[in-house]
């Protein structure tokens, strides 16, 4: 297994009682976004135990979290398997994003706080220090901890509800577009222009940034996924 897709213990859970659970499905969940299990793939429970370092119950417990955030599939007399997403879902996936995140740049401009704003500015910078030289793991965590800083400054709580509804698909075709050559140094410049309409208060501006970076990322996954279509099914 590469790097890039993870080392066993990258997916190790510390036991603490009070949030195992939830540390079970981030691990299933990161590895699956890393590419230790591709789409279509099973998901042997045997195995997650080992990855996980936990027991049956608490893996089984994660995979029906995942089930309900639509990241897996429980097929009959096949188990759990990881869930594809076609390029059109992906493209109907990324239709909402554009409007939503969009309009999340606009009110982050107009509504965050000084503090708010710092702590948007550490979150990128953390994030292309990630997209440099970090692990799949890192940039992945960076990407979401930067939206996170973006939702928290927009001040909608309706807004938020409403993109967490599809957070685990929307990090899955982050981390799918990730992937494409170039895409980190295209998605810096792009962040970085945003953030200077956030800075200046635009929220118009900080809108239309916004919606490019998403409409950018929307092409590249799309594309990837459709080529992935087309090997599958001319082998």
């Amino acid at each position: 297994m590469t790097s890039q897709a993870g080392t066993q213990d990258d997916f190790k859970v510390e036991r603490v009682a009070s949030v195992l659970r939830h540390r079970v499905t981030d691990s299933i969940r990161n590895a699956i976004l890393v590419g230790r299990f591709r789409p279509g793939e099973r998901l042997p429970e045997r195995e997650l135990c080992e990855m996980t370092g936990v027991s049956r119950t608490l893996v089984r417990e994660a995979l029906r979290q995942l089930e309900s955030e639509a990241l897996i599939l429980v097929i009959p007399h096949r188990g759990p398997v990881v869930a594809r997403v076609t390029p059109d879902q992906a493209r109907g996936i990324y239709q909402v994003r554009e409007e939503l995140e969009g309009l999340a740049c606009q009110l982050f401009a107009q509504h965050a706080t000084d503090a708010q704003f710092a702590n948007l500015r550490e979150a990128f910078q953390a994030l292309k220090r990630a997209l440099t030289r970090g692990t799949a793991l890192e940039q992945i965590a960076t990407k979401n901890a930067f939206y996170q800083c973006l939702f928290d400054g927009a001040g909608n709580e309706a807004l938020t509800t409403t993109l967490r509804l599809l957070n685990s698909r929307v990090m899955l075709l982050r981390s799918t577009s990730m992937q494409a050559p170039g895409r980190g140094k295209q998605s810096v410049a792009e962040l970085s222009v945003l953030l200077q309409a956030l800075e200046a208060r635009d929220g118009k501006a900080a809108r239309a940034a916004g919606s490019l970076h998403v409409r950018n990322a929307a092409a590249v996954a799309i594309s990837i996924l459709q080529e992935s279509l087309a090997t599958e099914t001319a082998a």
